[in-house]
């Protein structure tokens, strides 16, 4: 798959079928993961890949959102040490992530970690050393049928500025602005 396509066909998928995952497609994902950008080349990531079904149900227990990590067949959390731009860099490593499941024929979608008031019981819980941040936790498996249809982006034309910042009709600069996403309503927090 060509990498815009990639970029362009992602989407967060929340349902899951029960078919699990080839282990050769996560090591692809969490090798692309890897291969992201990173400030002052330090790397700072660690990808503990979870498919007991007990800890991947713990994990989701402790998320505010993301009940449907106990559902999907592969968690795969981010880590990264404390570094200057860990952050970033785990960020980075998890598009890249999500990107290659995609490319892959895997659904994903990414569940929050940074400064959310359970990540330092999920790196206990993964037996991380406790100077590791969460950067994300990332659902990963086969979609199931249902999944709604794909949010519609904004258009390049309303994101795009040359030389400076403008504002221009149909580039809503203030969250109150923004459209309603046009997606089927959620039921799932």
């Amino acid at each position: 798959m060509d990498a815009m396509d990639a970029l362009r066909g992602r989407r967060s998928i929340r349902s899951y079928s029960t078919e699990p995952v080839e282990w050769e497609k996560v090591e692809a994902a969490v090798d692309a993961a890897r291969l992201a950008a990173t400030g002052r080349g330090v790397e700072p990531w660690e990808f503990v890949v979870v498919t007991d079904a007990r800890v991947r149900g713990q994990i989701a227990a402790l998320c505010d959102y993301g009940k449907y990590l106990a559902q999907a067949p592969v968690c795969i959390v981010v880590l990264c040490r404390d570094t200057k731009y860990y952050l970033e860099d785990g960020s980075a490593a998890t598009q890249n992530l999500m990107v290659a499941a995609f490319a892959q024929g895997l659904g994903s979608c990414w569940v929050a970690g940074d400064k959310k008031p359970y990540a330092k019981k999920i790196v206990r819980l993964v037996g991380a050393p406790e100077q590791y941040k969460l950067v994300s936790t990332v659902a990963l498996g086969y979609p199931a049928d249902n999944h709604p249809p794909r949010r519609v982006k904004r258009s390049l034309q309303d994101v795009l500025h040359r030389e400076k910042f403008s504002r221009r009709t149909g580039n809503p600069i203030s969250p109150a602005e923004l459209p309603a996403p046009a997606v089927a309503k959620k039921t799932e927090r």
